[in-house]
């Protein structure tokens, strides 16, 4: 499972089942995908 954070957007790499986990984890901290690229 990869994670490649771009300056407008994210590329999550790697098996379906990986990709909806990370998804659901990252959810529970951010809500929006702007939330998540611009924190540091």
């Amino acid at each position: 499972m990869k994670v490649y954070r771009m300056q407008k957007g994210v590329v999550l790499v790697g098996k379906a089942w990986e990709v909806r986990a990370k998804l659901k984890e990252y959810g529970r901290t951010f809500r929006y995908v702007k939330d998540w690229i611009s924190e540091p």
